[in-house]
């Protein structure tokens, strides 16, 4: 790795600025934008992004979700990750609903994100499960018990062939789910992994309550938001942070300090973060999942297989046949084998992190008539509504050695300089593909998003690591020969389906 001493020197990104908690900001707020704004630029970004464009997969969308998966066509634009799971990527997209909602939805005019509210508290505190706690959202818990302070679940009324009783969000009469951020009903396995931290929670407060039983309940309620939001932040920090990153760039952080992102009083979301880097995990989802593998007791019920989003699909209909969001059936639940690793050969792999997403992610749904539907273009487009720098002058700002053009080839033909000037987010997803083969993020995108993780982390005096530096997880690992460090998020979903006992 070089580093560029002489270069950019008058660019400080621990900037003087004051930014309130709930906004967004920059790390690099003195760098200038990646391109002017203008139609000829707006265009080419666009066609990049566009259905059948470069950044298109090219799936074969028209073979059955079973199909895409088993029959190995699939590797030829999805190639696997040889050590991320499948459920990593939403595992990241339920992480980033905890940290921030930006509202703006205008990709037709620049913003200055220091007066763009940020809808979420940016810290790792799971507000996007908690609400304002039972207090001020009565409505996302069950006051059946005169307590009301474990999570409101619907039954499906169904075990899975793993012989557990599967679970819903709660909705209303209109199927709205009713938690604390309504994205994480976007999809089905997004939802079920929040009704999974839901079910935790639950666990965790029977356990308290065991133990405490003259304790009150707002004493218990407490004690179990500390021990979810604890464990959650180890899992983050020791198991999806080093697969992003890397270990060493987690450690380098963690053990040096961070170099780039910093605040005067409290953290915020800086925009190369949350509209670029944070997206490469657009890149990894697949076209189609195995949910699960069936209904316990019911031989008629295969193994659900879907297209992540699906425009033929009946929009109207209780169990589409894709994944969306929004809806209850018997077979709409998610087994998390599929997604994360127990060692029984189940696991699907992530895709690579790569220029290319998926090809359903060009047809988003609940779009209007005239409106960008391409993923890839929306979030090329937000490059330039933010004003966000290139991926070069991010590289020199950090003292690393940009990629070449000529890795930027097939951005060349469309004339504005792309190739020496790349938008940030594309930049991001090539850094990972040139210099880590796609299995993790590069340089630049790794630093950023550790750097952005831990501050939140060392900037909330309420997570374990200001708090209790050396914490250590005191729910119990699935395999005991592993040690603490090794506390999984599958040892938390095995303890929220109750396949472990917890006595505290």
């Amino acid at each position: 790795m070089t580093r560029h001493g002489a270069l950019y020197q008058d660019i400080v990104p621990f900037t003087s600025r004051f930014y309130d908690k709930g906004k967004f900001g920059r790390i690099f707020p003195s760098l200038p934008a990646f391109a002017q704004d203008s139609l000829k630029v707006r265009e080419a970004l666009k066609d990049i992004g566009k259905k059948g464009g470069i950044m298109d997969a090219k799936d074969d969308i028209s073979k059955s979700p079973k199909d895409l998966i088993t029959e190995g066509d699939l590797q030829k634009t999805n190639a696997n990750s040889p050590v991320m799971s499948a459920g990593m990527t939403f595992l990241g997209q339920f992480i980033d609903h905890d940290v921030t909602f930006d509202p703006t939805s205008s990709l037709e005019r620049q913003v200055d994100p220091e007066f763009v509210e940020n809808f979420r508290t940016p810290t790792l505190g799971l507000d996007n499960l908690y609400g304002s706690g039972p207090g001020a959202s009565p409505h996302l818990y069950d006051a059946s018990d005169g307590k009301g302070i474990k999570f409101l679940l619907e039954p499906l009324n169904v075990r899975g062939r793993d012989g557990i009783y599967k679970y819903d969000l709660p909705r209303n009469t209109q199927n709205c789910a009713l938690i604390g951020d309504p994205r994480n009903d976007e999809n089905l396995i997004l939802s079920q992994l929040h009704v999974l931290f839901l079910r935790f929670h639950n666990v965790v407060v029977d356990a308290l309550k065991n133990k405490y039983p003259t304790k009150s309940g707002s004493e218990i309620f407490r004690e179990a938001q500390e021990m979810v939001r604890w464990h959650y932040q180890w899992i983050l920090l020791h198991e999806f942070m080093p697969q992003i990153c890397g270990e060493d760039v987690v450690e380098d952080v963690v053990k040096n300090g961070r170099k780039f992102y910093g605040w005067n009083n409290s953290p915020y979301i800086p925009v190369e973060f949350s509209v670029a880097a944070y997206r490469f995990g657009h890149s990894q989802i697949r076209p189609s999942y195995r949910a699960n593998f069936g209904i316990e007791g019911d031989a008629n019920t295969a193994p659900f297989f879907a297209h992540i989003f699906d425009f033929t699909a009946d929009r109207l209909s209780a169990d589409p046949n894709d994944l969306r969001g929004g809806k209850r059936a018997p077979r709409r639940f998610v087994d998390w084998h599929t997604f994360f690793d127990v060692r029984d050969g189940s696991i699907r792999p992530n895709k690579l992190i790569d220029t290319t997403l998926s090809s359903p992610l060009f047809q988003l749904l609940g779009f209007g008539q005239g409106e960008v539907i391409s993923l890839a273009s929306r979030n090329l487009l937000r490059q330039l509504t933010f004003s966000l720098p290139s991926g070069q002058r991010v590289a020199h700002a950090m003292r690393l050695t940009p990629l070449e053009s000529d890795v930027f080839n097939d951005l060349k033909h469309y004339k504005v300089n792309f190739e020496n000037s790349t938008p940030l987010w594309f930049y991001i997803l090539k850094e990972a593909e040139v210099q880590q083969m796609g299995i993790r993020l590069g340089e630049v995108g790794a630093r950023i998003v550790a750097e952005v993780f831990i501050g939140l982390l060392e900037g909330d005096n309420s997570s374990f690591l200001s708090q209790n530096p050396f914490w250590k997880p005191m729910l119990p690992c699935c395999e005991p020969y592993r040690n603490y460090k090794h506390f999984t998020f599958i040892d938390l979903a095995r303890i929220a389906e109750g396949k472990v006992e917890v006595n505290l």
